[in-house]
């Protein structure tokens, strides 16, 4: 709520000009140690649009913080005009323990929008869609991939949005991924409450991509720069090459078991028939090769160097949007 210029958030007000720090807090750990999941909120003197930048949903998904580390440690988030609150670790508890969920094995991103006496996960989700995302005129939400499973840089929204179209353009990330909004996601509620969301997709767990991070800082630059809320001192960069929007795509799956290397780079444009990998024994029994079942752009790649059958090893497009 804002009222007269002030910021009435998770108990504290913050007015226009002002800097805060405020505590979300949820629950103790087992040994009655508290823990303070920090929301970093920065307001210019002149108002403007309230943008919420979150990582760390997933506490496995490393590169996502580290994303929103540098958007706080070089300043971008101090805006020309209106407000930016940043959170960089909202599952702080499956943070420190380098678990994706929750201590109650909860995905958080699937508990969405929350009890207030529910599980601890949908406590947390109750939190932060009733104390803070109200607040919000756009989220820029950051993602890695699941473990081994490397995520080209890419923007997923749902289709038929215009507005989201035009700002995931202006991010600038290699791919935009058209994808339905998940039941009980943050994405989800966000959509549900009228909330533009940009979620961005990049890197894999337990690892920071410096490529990534960088397409993923730039892009909220853009996005920032487009709102006028980015300080005249960064500089707005172009991206490197033209957005690949993706309406359709499959995975390719393992048809053995085995040792596994990929030999095609993540974005690179592929035509059928083209080998992407293969696949042998510790024997040297066999070597299978892997090969693109149509054209297209290879946007995500399993990096484990052990396969078994049926696993998903990498996500190629089958559709474009013209």
């Amino acid at each position: 709520m804002i009222e007269n210029d002030v910021l009435h958030i998770l108990g504290k007000k913050v007015g226009l000009g002002q800097s805060a720090t405020v505590s979300f807090n949820v629950a103790k750990l087992h040994t009655q140690n508290t823990i303070d999941v920090p929301v970093i909120i920065e307001r210019s003197k002149k108002p403007g649009p309230i943008v919420l930048i979150t990582a760390g949903i997933h506490g496995d998904e490393i590169n996502g913080v580290e994303i929103v580390r540098q958007i706080i440690s070089k300043g971008i988030n101090k805006p020309k005009r209106g407000t930016i609150i940043c959170i960089p670790v909202i599952n702080v508890f499956g943070f420190i323990h380098m678990d994706r969920e929750f201590p109650d094995g909860r995905d958080l991103n699937r508990v969405f929008p929350g009890i207030k006496g529910g599980s601890l996960a949908s406590r947390v989700a109750f939190k932060l869609v009733t104390e803070i995302l109200p607040h919000a005129d756009l989220v820029l939400d950051f993602h890695t991939g699941g473990a081994d499973r490397f995520n080209a840089a890419q923007i997923r929204i749902i289709k038929g949005e215009k507005s989201l179209y035009e700002l995931a353009k202006i991010f600038g990330a290699p791919f935009v991924y058209y994808s339905k909004n998940l039941n009980k996601s943050f994405r989800n509620t966000c959509h549900k409450l009228g909330i533009p969301i940009l979620l961005f997709e990049g890197g894999k767990s337990f690892n920071i991509d410096s490529n990534i991070t960088n397409t993923a800082v730039n892009g909220a630059k853009r996005v920032l720069h487009h709102l006028d809320m980015l300080n005249r001192k960064f500089k707005v960069s172009e991206p490197k090459k033209e957005c690949v929007y993706i309406a359709d795509s499959k995975w390719i799956r393992a048809k053995y078991s085995g040792m596994f290397k990929a030999t095609v780079k993540i974005n690179a444009e592929v035509k059928k028939g083209d080998v992407l990998g293969n696949i042998t024994d510790p024997y040297g029994s066999f070597n299978h090769f892997v090969k693109a079942p149509n054209n297209g752009y290879i946007f995500n790649i399993n990096e484990s160097p052990i396969i078994y059958q049926g696993d998903a090893i990498f996500h190629i497009t089958t559709k474009l949007k013209e």
